[in-house]
Order: C-alpha cells, then sequence, then structure tokens
C-alpha cells in the first residue's frame, strides 16, 4: 500500500482505504459515473468500467477479484463490510445522496440480494467535508427537514455570515447525518467508525470546494482479500 493512503481496519479478511494526494493506486478499481442520486448496483464481473455503471452512487461485491471505489471531494464516503457473508460496498454519499439515503438503500440491497444481516456490517465513514466547513443555503437546510431528518442534530446556525469562507450562516453535520442513517439501518454503533477528517480544511485531501469542482478525486476503495 502506498504510504500516503489511509488505511482503516474492518477485519481480517478485508482491505480498505482513502487516497490522499499523489497516492498511487497499488491495482486496478472498479468505479462507476456518479450523479449525486441514490441508484445501487451490484459488481461481480471484475471487467466492468465506469461506462458499464452509468449512474451508480454505491457499488456492492462478493468478489474478491473485484476492488470497489467510490470517487469524492468533499463528498462523504462510506465503506461497509460484512465478515460473515463476505460481502463489501462502497457508496458516495454527497447532501443529495444523504437526503436521499443512498446508504440505507445500499443496506437493503446487501440484506436482499446477498442475505447479510445490519448487525454483522461494519463501517467506516471516510474523509468529507465537516460541519464547521459545509456552509449551505436555506433551501439545503429545508430538504433535510422533508426528508424527515432530525434536523436538531445535524443543523447549526452560525449567525450572520462574515467575510471569513465557512463562517456564520447555516451549516449541516453530513458525517452526523450519515452516522444516523447507518444506526437506523441496523448497524451497531461500535461498527461504525468515523474519520472525521475535514477535506475543506486537511489539504492533503482534494476538496471541490476549496479547488473548485476540476479538482482532482479521492478513491476510496474496499475490496475483499
Amino acid at each position: 500500500m502506498n504510504s500516503t493512503a489511509l488505511e482503516y481496519f474492518l477485519g481480517e479478511g478485508v482491505e480498505a482505504f482513502s487516497t490522499r494526494r499523489e497516492c498511487t493506486l497499488p491495482y486496478d478499481v472498479i468505479c462507476a459515473h456518479q450523479v449525486h442520486d441514490n441508484n445501487v448496483a451490484c459488481v461481480e464481473n471484475p471487467e466492468l468500467t465506469r461506462e458499464d455503471l452509468e449512474g451508480f452512487d454505491a457499488l456492492i461485491t462478493s468478489n474478491p477479484e473485484c476492488a470497489i471505489a467510490v470517487r469524492t471531494a468533499d463528498c462523504i464516503p462510506i465503506l461497509l463490510y460484512d465478515p460473515v457473508k463476505r460481502v463489501v460496498a462502497a457508496v458516495h454519499s454527497g447532501w443529495k445522496g444523504t437526503v436521499k439515503r443512498i446508504t440505507a438503500k445500499c443496506i437493503f440491497r446487501m440484506r436482499m440480494q446477498y442475505k447479510c444481516n445490519p448487525e454483522d456490517i461494519r463501517a467506516v465513514i471516510g474523509p468529507g467535508i465537516s460541519v464547521d466547513s459545509f456552509q449551505v443555503g436555506n433551501e439545503v437546510v429545508d430538504t433535510f427537514k422533508a426528508a424527515d431528518f432530525d434536523i436538531s442534530k445535524i443543523y447549526r446556525w452560525d449567525g450572520p455570515k462574515g467575510d471569513e469562507p465557512m463562517k456564520g450562516g447555516h451549516h449541516l453535520d453530513l458525517f452526523k447525518a450519515n452516522r444516523m442513517i447507518l444506526e437506523e439501518a441496523g448497524l451497531r454503533s461500535e461498527n461504525i467508525q468515523v474519520s472525521g477528517i475535514d477535506t475543506y480544511t486537511d489539504d492533503s485531501f482534494f476538496s471541490a470546494r476549496r479547488e473548485g469542482t476540476k479538482c482532482g478525486r479521492i478513491i476510496n476503495v474496499i475490496r475483499l482479500k
């Protein structure tokens, strides 16, 4: 593994990491063409390409030959591992995917197609934009309210906006929102890791909000050993 990757421990039978800048992937990975929706694909063919996976923001596999990944640059990556059924998943959950509870949909698919028990699933929430840096418009807050999120647990008003970027205004906690989704889907609290790394302030990771949308992407990878 390249030393610049952020590695996670989810168990002996799996490898999971997020790339930092200048990190070289140790092997080929399967990524979808993500569109900020909540569509989930099961990937068992290692020859699938990004073009084959148009419009998916979550991937699931039980094939050790398939290293699956999601690309992020402030959005929240979630990597899942069921050590009992030997199934892994990678989820791209920006605010739109979070509102649509893409991770819950992915776990439901793991249950239905692979007979996974959510209580067995281990999860890591990787680097993404933090509540301090995720300043949003009131319409985004209203969207979360309309989607029945407990807004009191994920929303913060920091007062009038100042001259400094991301200071003041409405702020949402996507780390906490996604943890809540995982717990509501049946995962044990102790099986959920949260990196807590803010991509906006940690320049070892790419950030679309800091650098612009044409910046590079963090590759969040999981594969069975």
